[in-house]
């Protein structure tokens, strides 16, 4: 805006120059000499050879008033030494009557260019100043020096151009002052809003992932219409997030509900068994030797070890999981997983593969997320062939998401146990309760993510993701 308004500026300067009183003066003085000029020639036209004879009066009457007919404003005679003022024209005379006299207080000025001019028979010209006008005169020789004869001519400029010229030159200084004026202040608000924008940007910098910051008023009315209208809006995201909150807590309670009504008929099984094995253990220790008790002892603690598991899984999965999120070291966190899973690995002759490209620490539950991945660690681990690998890899995605992945190459989940997968009792396995992958789920539903399946050939690989919340 200031870049435009500076060459319009300087255009206006331009057009008012041209204008102005020194380029009035300048053609009023062009139009004086022109109009001599035409006097001059014409004359020539008229007496083509000089003579010594007193010219025409009458001829010298006519040739002003044909030339300076032509000239606004424009009045002029012929002048000789001997003479004097021989003939006088003013056509253009704008007064009531024609004039006639030549102007007595310019007749020195006059008097003294034609003898100049007469005299070096060359054109003269004069500009006299004044406060209220400009009067330009100009002389040329009509004849032989031997005559003494000149014409001449004079106009005048107006007071109005010549005060205009210094009404220019003040609008002018005032206009520039205006805008280096205008420039200063724009500069000072843009450097104020810029760093209210900065404290702004700065206050959404520190805030951390978990909640939308409140913005504090910077003073500036544009920049707290933003910042009111963004303050609305985190009291709605609050409000949605924590309605969201109790919508997924509600899920996880209808899921478990749903859940216990579908496992009601697995936990009877699973029950009934145990009780069976220790029952007739128990009815054969008593029909059998003393010798004989022992062995059925340790195998009724075994069933009461299993019970016990099975009853410490049916709680966890039926109370809500409590998160007590804190920031984790996340590779020592994932190394301290496969440590815990060695003795088995090794036993199965399986090899464990660490990958974690996650940056830095993140905040969740290690409790709790250390259970649902050691069940996911030891179910590869159960289907994983001997000389194979498990893999547990943790990255961050593009989404901003905490991914971590258990992989094995055993033979994959049956096609007809997909659509149960992650239910209680569901498990492909003859020894198995399929509470583990269940637990983890409730785990990844509680961090606000989820649990997936993706197959692979061979082999499977489980996948938790959640929300990355950085430290």
């Amino acid at each position: 805006m200031l870049a435009v308004l500076c060459a319009a500026l300087a255009v206006a300067m331009v057009v008012m120059y041209r204008s102005s009183a020194g380029a009035q003066v300048e053609a009023a003085r062009a139009v004086a000499e022109q109009s001599c000029r035409a006097i001059a020639a014409r004359y020539a036209q008229s007496v083509p050879a000089p003579v010594a004879a007193a010219p025409q009066l009458d001829l010298l009457q006519v040739l002003l008033q044909l030339v300076l007919r032509e000239a606004p404003h424009v009045e002029g005679g012929i002048w000789q030494a001997r003479g004097g003022m021989l003939a006088y024209a003013y056509p253009t005379y704008e007064g009531s009557g024609v004039k006639r006299d030549v102007p007595e207080a310019e007749q020195p000025l006059i008097v003294e260019l034609a003898q100049r001019a007469a005299r070096t028979q060359q054109p003269q010209a004069d500009v006299l100043r004044g406060s209220r006008e400009a009067l330009i005169v100009a002389a040329c020789p009509l004849a032989a020096p031997a005559q003494d004869l000149a014409a001449w001519t004079m106009t005048r400029t107006h007071a109005g151009a010549l005060a205009a010229l210094g009404s220019l030159y003040t609008g002018l200084a005032v206009l520039l002052a205006v805008v280096l004026v205008s420039a200063v202040w724009l500069g000072l608000i843009l450097r104020r809003g810029m760093r209210h924008v900065a404290q702004l940007e700065a206050q959404l910098v520190q805030a951390d992932g978990e909640h939308v910051p409140e913005l504090a008023r910077t003073g500036v009315l544009e920049l707290d219409r933003i910042v009111d209208s963004f303050n609305r809006y985190r009291a709605r995201f609050e409000q949605a997030r924590a309605q969201l909150q109790q919508a997924a807590q509600q899920r996880s309670r209808d899921q478990r509900l749903a859940a216990l009504g579908r496992m009601t008929g697995g936990i009877a099984h699973e029950i009934r068994n145990p009780i069976a094995a220790m029952r007739l253990k128990a009815e054969n220790a008593l029909a059998a030797a003393p010798a004989r008790h022992g062995e059925a002892l340790e195998a009724i603690v075994g069933q009461i070890d299993r019970l016990d598991g099975l009853v410490q899984s049916l709680i966890a999965l039926v109370q809500p999981v409590q998160l007590a999120p804190q920031c984790v070291d996340l590779q020592p966190w994932l190394a301290e997983r496969l440590a815990g899973v060695e003795r088995q690995a090794a036993q199965g002759g399986v090899r464990l593969v660490l990958e974690c490209t996650a940056p830095g620490a993140a905040r969740f539950d290690p409790v709790h997320l250390a259970r649902a991945v050691d069940n996911l660690l030891d179910n590869a681990l159960r289907h994983a062939p001997a000389g194979s690998a498990v893999q547990l890899s943790a990255r961050r995605t593009p989404a901003g998401t905490l991914l971590i992945a258990v992989d094995d190459a055993g033979p994959g989940v049956p096609e007809a146990l997909l659509p149960q997968l992650f239910e209680p009792f569901a498990t492909g396995r003859a020894d198995g309760t399929g509470l583990g992958l269940a637990l983890a789920r409730e785990v990844a539903l509680a961090h606000g993510g989820e649990l997936r399946h993706v197959a692979r050939t061979p082999g499977a690989r489980f996948e938790l993701e959640m929300p990355w919340h950085a430290c």
